[in-house]
């Protein structure tokens, strides 16, 4: 059956097939990116996710320096939520001090409301 036959059909039926919402998108700066100059310049986050052999799922947050390579953390559990992500950059904060920058996609963990505010608290730009 075409996409208009199915159309007609509903119109007939005077039935109504809802929208899906929209896909919810990162929010932060979108300009280009200069190479950092320093350390604590920018910090890349990103959640890496694999399986077990019993095909049990697990997660891990990953935070490097970009100008000096360095891997600073390497969280892993089963579920890492928005709060639970900001929690951690609290305590490499608290280790390390603050950078300029957070740069990170568009996965689940780094697009809930915990971190926006937590970036405005801490005044740390998003990218």
């Amino acid at each position: 059956m075409n996409i208009k036959k199915l159309r007609r059909l509903y119109a007939e039926d005077k039935l109504q097939v809802r929208k899906r919402g929209g896909r919810k998108r990162a929010l932060g700066t979108r300009r280009p990116m200069l190479a950092p100059d320093r350390p604590n310049e920018r910090w890349s986050l990103d959640v890496v996710h694999d399986a077990f052999t019993d095909s049990r799922r697990f997660r891990v947050l990953a935070v490097v320096d970009d100008y000096s390579r360095e891997c600073l953390a390497l969280v892993a559990d089963i579920s890492l939520s928005g709060p639970r992500v900001v929690r951690e950059l609290d305590k490499f904060i608290a280790f390390r001090g603050r950078a300029d920058m957070n740069v990170s996609d568009n996965g689940t963990e780094l697009t809930s409301h915990a971190i926006p505010r937590s970036a405005q608290e801490t005044s740390i730009e998003w990218h």
